[in-house]
């Protein structure tokens, strides 16, 4: 019902996913699991696109998927709310603010340093402090009322925070769909998967296209070494490989340029410093490594071919997996797994809370304050999110001068 509402809107369904997705583009600090805080507030909260059950459903999928899942998630928002137009639209209007931001500092290259950067960094990390507690809280509530996906929740939260890893992000979430069936069968209600214009033939073609550019594009790439289509090859080779957000993206990204001359450790390393200013996804710091090491004149297209290349292989298996998803969500044993999968999604992100976003923001008593203060104005006070951005960077600024 939602897809044939937004596709009778036409071009006003996918004007106003733009307008949300790029809203978060510009104002999403903190990487991947802030990102996916950012969303929950932004299409479940505020604008009500689809429940905290749907909403987590695709977080669930996205999660154990490779790809920048924060991206995937807004993509497949943006297909459920207005058709394929709509999720072209949330993908440019996420990822374009960063991307345009790192291809313009590729260009000036200013080294940016000092305190006062420091302070505005340190804000925003105080931000997604804020923001992921305000979405584990929500989540938590709606998708954990009982005990038993309680004890789902702490089960993949202890589980994160004792092993780690992306690969330890999958298993508990695989622990949750078992959980789920053997716990959750008699629930009242069970969680519904958010209905999206992708049947088994897309996702098929999805699936051939993402496998047959897995092995074609380093090839031809060996073939004509330090060219355009040797670029595309590394960066969708890099995106294909990565579970666990967008840092992990970068050593691959550092092992394939650096040694093999594309550009040194020193040009590498500052990109990735402003990356991490800029709000979006993570995967945008292949526009500035496009632009670098691009020939003269051709900057704008090396980078725009390093970005559409790096995400690409994301949507694709993202497309590829979403109807069997949707076909397991319509049988009662899958949906009681999909409930336990919810839980166990509310665990990891509040692992992930505790590391790395509050264990890389908080160092001292200052801190906490600040970030209980955006927590508050978040949830008791429905501040928008860009205030308390700015609020969080103005404490974190007074906070350094005062020490």
């Amino acid at each position: 019902m939602a897809v044939a509402t937004a596709r009778a809107s036409g071009r006003h369904g996918a004007g106003e996913v733009f307008r949300a997705a790029l809203g978060l583009g510009l104002t999403s600090f903190g990487g991947p699991i802030a990102h996916l805080g950012y969303f929950e507030r932004a299409y479940v909260r505020d604008r009500q696109w689809l429940s905290a059950d749907e909403y987590a459903g695709l977080v669930a999928l996205c999660q154990m998927l490779p790809g920048p899942a924060s991206s995937q998630v807004g993509l497949l928002v943006g297909l459920r709310r207005a058709g394929w137009t709509g999720a072209l639209a949330a993908w440019i209007g996420f990822t374009l603010p960063s991307a345009l931001a790192l291809f313009a500092f590729a260009l000036l290259a200013p080294r940016m340093q000092g305190p006062i950067l420091d302070g505005v960094l340190h804000g925003l990390q105080l931000v997604a402090v804020a923001v992921v507690t305000q979405a584990v809280w929500s989540m938590a509530q709606k998708l954990c009322p009982d005990r038993r996906r309680a004890a789902l929740a702490l089960a993949g939260a202890a589980l994160m925070l004792v092993a780690g890893g992306s690969g330890v992000q999958v298993l508990a979430l695989v622990i949750g769909a078992i959980g789920g069936v053997l716990l959750c069968r008699d629930l009242p209600t069970l969680p519904a998967l958010p209905s999206v214009p992708v049947g088994f033939r897309t996702g098929g073609i999805a699936l051939v296209l993402f496998l047959a550019l897995l092995v074609a594009l380093p090839i031809a790439g060996r073939a004509a070494p330090h060219s355009l289509l040797a670029l595309a090859g590394i960066f969708y080779q890099s995106g294909a490989l990565v579970f666990g957000g967008g840092h992990v993206v970068l050593p691959l990204l550092r092992d394939a340029l650096v040694p093999s001359g594309w550009l040194t450790d020193d040009v590498f390393l500052a990109g990735y410093g402003a990356t991490q200013a800029m709000p979006g996804p993570l995967f945008t710091f292949s526009a500035y490594l496009g632009a670098v090491v691009a020939p003269a004149g051709l900057a704008a297209l090396w980078s725009a071919v390093a970005l559409a290349f790096v995400f690409l292989p994301g949507i694709l298996v993202a497309l590829a997996g979403l109807p069997l998803w949707t076909w397991a969500g319509r049988h009662p044993a899958a949906r009681a797994g999909l409930a336990g999968v919810n839980a166990a999604v509310v665990g990891v992100l509040g692992a992930a809370l505790y590391d790395p976003v509050w264990t890389n923001a908080i160092r001292g008593g200052r801190d906490v304050a600040i970030a209980l203060v955006g927590f508050l104005l978040l949830e008791r006070w429905r501040i928008p999110p860009l205030a308390v951005v700015g609020f969080c960077v103005a404490a974190a600024l007074v906070s350094i001068r005062a020490t």
